[in-house]
C-alpha cells in the first residue's frame, strides 16, 4: 500500500500538487506510527519526489529561476517554522481554514477556463518578487504544518496570483515544493521523528511518479494539468470537509 500511494503521490505531485492528499493517510495506517511520524516520514518520501519532477521540469521548461529560487529559499524558512508548529498545533485548528480556501480555489478555477492558458505577468521588478516571496512564506509555512495540498495552492498562486500558464505554474512549484520538504526534513529528522526505512522506500515510489506525472504534463500542457488540478482540489475538499465532519461527530 505505501509502495503504490507513493507511485500515485510522486505522479500527483508532478502534475498539479496535493499526492500527500493520499500518501498521508496510507502513512497513517501503519501500525504504532504516531501521527508527526507520518507527516515527517511524508516529507522524506515526497522529496525524492519532487527532486525527480523538478529536474525533469528544469530540463525541458526552463522555469523562471529568478522567481522561484527566492520563493522557495524563503518557503523553506516558513516550512521550518510550520514543522515546528506542528509539533504543538492540532491539525483541526487549521482545517477548516484550508477547507474554505480550496472552495474558493475550486470556484475561482472554474469559472475562469482561460486562466493558464498563457502567461501574462500581473507585476514587474521589486513588486514581483515581493509578492512571490509573500506566497512562498506563506504557503511554506502551511507545508510544515500540515502539507497535503501545497503543490495545488502553488499552483494554483503562480497562475491566479502572479499570471504564469499552468505549465510554468507546474514547473515553478516543483522547485519550491522541493525546498519546502526540505525546509520541514531540516527540523524532523533531528528530532527523530522521521522513520527513515519507511521514507526511503516511500521516496524510490515516489521518484518513478514524479518522473511518469512530470513527462506527461509537459507532454500534454497546460490544458492537461487544468483538467487534473481541478479533479484533486475537488477531491482535497471532500477529503479535508469528511475529516472536518468527523471531528465533530
Amino acid at each position: 500500500m505505501v509502495l503504490l500511494a507513493g507511485l500515485a503521490a510522486g505522479w500527483i505531485d508532478a502534475v498539479v500538487g496535493g499526492g500527500g492528499l493520499l500518501q498521508l493517510p496510507v502513512l497513517l495506517m501503519v501500525p504504532g506510527i504516531t501521527p508527526v511520524q507520518a507527516l515527517a516520514t511524508n516529507k522524506l518520501g515526497s522529496v525524492f519526489g519532487t527532486t525527480t519532477s523538478a529536474i525533469t521540469y528544469y530540463r525541458r521548461i526552463h522555469p523562471d529561476l529568478s522567481t522561484a529560487l527566492p520563493m522557495a529559499v524563503v518557503a523553506l524558512g516558513g516550512s521550518f517554522g510550520g514543522a515546528i508548529v506542528a509539533t504543538l498545533l492540532p491539525a483541526e485548528v487549521i482545517k477548516p481554514v484550508i477547507l474554505l480556501a480550496l472552495v474558493v480555489v475550486a470556484v475561482f478555477t472554474a469559472a475562469r477556463p482561460q486562466l493558464g492558458r498563457d502567461t501574462g505577468l500581473r507585476y514587474e521588478g521589486r513588486r514581483h518578487l515581493a509578492v512571490a516571496l509573500l506566497i512562498g512564506a506563506v504557503i511554506g509555512f502551511y507545508d510544515g504544518v500540515l502539507g497535503p495540498g501545497t503543490g495545488t495552492f502553488l499552483v494554483i498562486s503562480l497562475v491566479a496570483i502572479l499570471g504564469y500558464t499552468f505549465l510554468q505554474g507546474s514547473a515553478q512549484a516543483k522547485i519550491v515544493n522541493l525546498f519546502t520538504n526540505l525546509g520541514a526534513i531540516a527540523f524532523f529528522l533531528p528530532s527523530g521523528h522521521i522513520l527513515l526505512g519507511l521514507g526511503l522506500v516511500l521516496g524510490v515510489a515516489n521518484m518513478i511518479g514524479g518522473y511518469l506525472g512530470a513527462r506527461m504534463a509537459i507532454r500534454r500542457g497546460s490544458g492537461f494539468i487544468r483538467i487534473v488540478f481541478l479533479v484533486v482540489v475537488f477531491v482535497l475538499i471532500v477529503k479535508l470537509g469528511y475529516d472536518f465532519v468527523a471531528d465533530w461527530a
